[in-house]
């Protein structure tokens, strides 16, 4: 019930219930977010809970915090508003039962795996899957639930399908068994991981936007790139470098920077597609960008046992040639367009004067990072850093107010990630229960002929179809346990095939026909979504390139030596000019067409390399480079 007056009521119906209301939903959701917040740092500090327990209360915790915040009415104008609130709180109801249930749940008495469940474990179990998915719907959307949905209803009617397709059918009592009073289903990894590292380090992400860091890596952005030609497009690229990996969403990051840069670009000369695919394809670029990369990455590391501080090096060399990919297409644009630089850009020293302090959290990070501590007291450290170098300065010291700000914010920006998390440990755990992952390598196999490109090229897709309805983080968890053990066959190393797999998953951000950063980006830009989309893909062209030169060549593997390492980034960088002045028509000058055919012939050479000769086609791309310099260059 709202306790406001009707005299304020039409200047607050535009907003969320949380948001500048006084409101019982509004103080509930304050209190609830910020008491989570609370719970999580405190529980990465003591891990007094164990996981057995933890694990429940936190998904428990977010699906009322879902329940409030993301009303089942979302109009509060409608009559049956109020009868909608009502029904979230018997939800919310609901959920405290079956976290009551299960956190008295005896997990070392097997009897329940002779007798079965008691009926309330029963009925706690069924309705906490049902409640998931509900709150995935009003998170993430209905492809989490209904691919969710298909996953349980193949273990439970497996039988009844075609002989290669058709399992064992698991009961209903066995399902709640699997799914809810275990760890491999629901609250598998994938959710562990979400609950712990992930919560702090988004966490961290809002309390590095309430105390202003945002604003200064856009600024050092600006400052750095701003007077260069296309200035204000490159530093978009490098201020979505360093916040994509700090927001944890591609589509989060692009409004964000994006609401500065694009109008900047437009105004430099970019058309409204362009400005919008340049944003989402830097933005995009985030999640793959040490020392926070997405989400994934930890569930990366939980999933492969490979240190976080060892994903974090085998990224760095990858994610720089992705942005050098996406400034090469900048430049590229820039030059055809024959755009200036920005008229007036601010000193680096005097951005870095300002706010020089907001890089102490980011360094304390990554040297922790690097030292091996466990990312998750790392992201708490990592908070704590923040509020105290905020403190230093009086422009960036926060008050109570903010502080609470930012509590709450990193509450809620984690829900579509643990309710996701939550949904992708069911198709995790039906792909271990059932054992369809091992059907899926074969037909994949199979169908490839047992050549590599073909398989990568299959994944491609799947990641993309998934994408276009799942987040990054839950696409990257269904796909590695699909794809990963059919990319092992192939060869390759188990943290290979997992980058491989995590760089995929991130395409859907920026491919036709749903590309969900650059429809962000074409809002913000005010442009037509899917030329935005096809602008956002050929930026994007790294996401695509990179994987396939992780699986050919040393890119990611520390073990091949600096010289492998070295030759392994040369060959992609040469691929990534050479695709890029193919389909640009452009290096230092306009390309003819008979150069332009002689750059796209290298891509094959570098990449299969066939008779040993592929460093004959990183010497033509050597030789157009130094011909269009000698033939004096119309810009540099």
């Amino acid at each position: 019930m709202d306790i406001i007056t009707d005299k304020n009521q039409s200047d607050v119906d535009e907003y969320l219930p949380h948001e500048r209301t006084v409101t019982v939903f509004g103080f509930l959701i304050l209190s609830i977010a910020v008491a989570l917040s609370a719970f999580q740092i405190w529980q990465g500090i003591s891990s007094t809970i164990s996981a057995t327990y933890f694990r429940p209360i936190h998904l428990c915790w977010v699906l009322i915090l879902i329940f409030l915040h993301y009303p089942l009415i979302n109009n509060r104008k409608s009559s049956l508003y109020l009868a909608g609130r009502v029904i979230d709180l018997i939800l919310c109801g609901l959920i405290v039962f079956a976290a009551y249930r299960m956190t008295i749940f005896d997990y070392n008495d097997i009897n329940h795996l002779f007798y079965g469940l008691q009926l309330p474990d029963m009925v706690a179990g069924c309705s906490l899957i049902i409640l998931l998915m509900e709150g995935c719907r009003r998170t993430v959307g209905w492809v989490m639930v209904l691919i969710a949905v298909l996953f349980l209803s193949y273990s439970a009617f497996g039988d009844m399908l075609p002989a290669g397709f058709a399992i064992k059918s698991y009961t209903l009592q066995e399902l709640i068994q699997f799914q809810i009073f275990s760890a491999n289903g629901i609250f598998g990894s994938a959710l562990g991981i979400a609950a712990t590292t992930v919560f702090v380090f988004v966490l961290f992400g809002a309390f590095l936007e309430v105390t202003g860091a945002g604003k200064f890596f856009i600024d050092l952005a600006f400052s750095i790139a701003g007077k260069y030609r296309g200035g204000p497009a490159k530093a978009a690229v490098l201020a979505s470098a360093g916040l994509g990996s700090i927001s944890g969403s591609a589509i989060a990051n692009t409004v964000t920077t994006g609401s500065i840069t694009i109008p900047m670009m437009k105004k430099l000369g970019y058309k409204p597609e362009q400005a919008a695919g340049i944003e989402a394809a830097a933005s995009t670029g985030g999640q793959i960008m040490p020392p926070i990369m997405g989400a994934g990455a930890f569930v990366m590391a939980q999933f492969t046992g490979v240190p976080y501080s060892e994903i974090m090096l085998a990224s760095i060399a990858p994610a720089i040639l992705y942005f050098f990919c996406t400034l090469l297409y900048v430049h590229l644009m820039a030059c055809k367009l024959n755009l200036k630089a920005a008229n007036r850009t601010e000193a680096v020293m005097s951005v870095m004067k300002e706010g020089a302090h907001h890089l102490i959290p980011l360094a304390l990070i990554t040297t922790l990072l690097m030292m091996a501590y466990s990312p998750l007291l790392v992201g708490v450290a990592g908070c704590a850093a923040i509020l105290v170098t905020a403190a230093l300065r009086k422009h960036s010291r926060i008050g109570l107010q903010k502080f609470i700000e930012g509590m709450k914010n990193g509450a809620l920006m984690a829900l579509p990630i643990s309710a996701a998390c939550g949904a992708a440990g069911i198709i995790v755990g039906v792909v271990g229960q059932t054992g369809i992952g091992l059907q899926f390598t074969q037909f994949v196999m199979d169908f490839s002929g047992g050549y590599l490109l073909i398989a990568l090229g299959l994944i491609s897709i799947v990641a993309l179809i998934l994408g276009m309805g799942l987040p990054v983080t839950a696409a990257y968890i269904v796909l590695a346990v699909m794809a990963v053990p059919m990319l092992s066959d192939f060869g390759l190393s188990l943290l290979t095939a997992h980058l491989i797999v995590f760089w995929l998953s991130q395409t859907s951000n920026v491919t036709p026909p749903i590309a969900l950063a650059a429809f962000a980006g074409a809002g913000v830009a005010n442009a037509n979504p899917m030329k935005s989309s096809v602008e956002a893909f050929k930026l994007a062209g790294g996401l695509f390139i990179i994987p396939i030169m992780m699986a050919y060549t040393n890119l990611v593997d520390s073990s091949a030596g600096a010289w492998s390492l070295t030759l392994s980034i040369v060959q992609t960088l040469t691929i990534i000019i050479a695709i890029a002045v193919s389909i640009e028509g452009y290096l230092l000058r306009v390309l003819t067409t008979a150069e332009r055919l002689l750059a796209f012939s290298t891509i094959p050479l570098i990449l299969l390399n066939p008779f040993g000769a592929g460093f004959v086609g990183i010497i033509i791309i050597a030789g157009l480079i130094l011909t269009q310099w000698r033939g004096k260059p119309q810009v540099t």
